[in-house]
């Protein structure tokens, strides 16, 4: 079951170091002012929490996530392996997302959400960019939830953009619905999640490219009388 809920105020910052990923964002999310949009790493972003991209294993070899862990160090990874096995069983689906402390004053957090289900693959003809940018967000509900405040600003990169080979401006438009969803939406479960990003994209190749596509939350479910 899903429910909706008030959230609090959110900072989202979006950096890449690609400049045609920055001008796909600037297109897509023209009508969010409220989105901060940088070109360069994530790693100069103060913010609470970083979302990097990763693999169903957590293996974090490669892309952004590699970048991360030489930045965090190796225990970074291992916080994250031991997230995935605690969760999930070891294997994080796409469209799942764990949240674990850094280890570092800056991020406090940081958010693995799976673009792909191993290490390089090739998603650019997959919803999965919207499955993990919105599970990224779930997370940060989850993480809010169990400790109020705690995540108040958040960076993400071009999910899927890089190793996954996601066009820039599908990359983009995927990402700002899997936003717009969570400004909509607070899911209990990522299974709820999953199976409503893809009811509603599931012919996403029929959209005008220039238009992203806002996902409408499920309806509220009422007790019988």
């Amino acid at each position: 079951m899903s429910v909706n809920r008030v959230q609090p105020p959110l900072k989202v910052v979006l950096s890449d170091v690609s400049a045609t990923v920055v001008e796909a964002w600037r297109a897509a999310f023209a009508d969010n002012p409220e989105i901060a949009i940088h070109q360069g790493s994530i790693l100069d972003q103060q913010v609470d929490a970083w979302v990097s991209p990763t693999n169903s294993r957590g293996r974090m070899d490669g892309g952004v996530d590699a970048v991360v862990k030489r930045h965090l160090g190796a225990g970074i990874q291992l916080r994250v392996q031991r997230a995935i096995r605690a969760g999930f069983g070891g294997r994080l689906p796409v469209g799942s997302a764990v949240c674990v402390p850094s280890g570092a004053a800056n991020p406090r957090f940081l958010i693995s959400a799976p673009t792909m289900e191993e290490s390089s693959q090739n998603v650019s003809e997959t919803l999965n960019v919207a499955l993990a940018c919105a599970a990224a967000f779930q997370a940060v509900h989850r993480q809010n939830a169990q400790a109020p405040g705690s995540i108040g600003s958040v960076a993400l990169v071009g999910m899927g953009a890089r190793t996954g080979r996601v066009p820039a401006r599908v990359c983009a438009n995927l990402m700002w619905s899997g936003y717009t969803l969570f400004n909509d939406h607070c899911f209990e479960d990522y299974d709820d999640l999953r199976s409503t990003i893809v009811a509603q994209l599931d012919d996403i190749e029929n959209a005008p490219v220039e238009k992203p596509v806002r996902i409408a939350p499920p309806a509220r479910r009422t007790a019988r009388r």
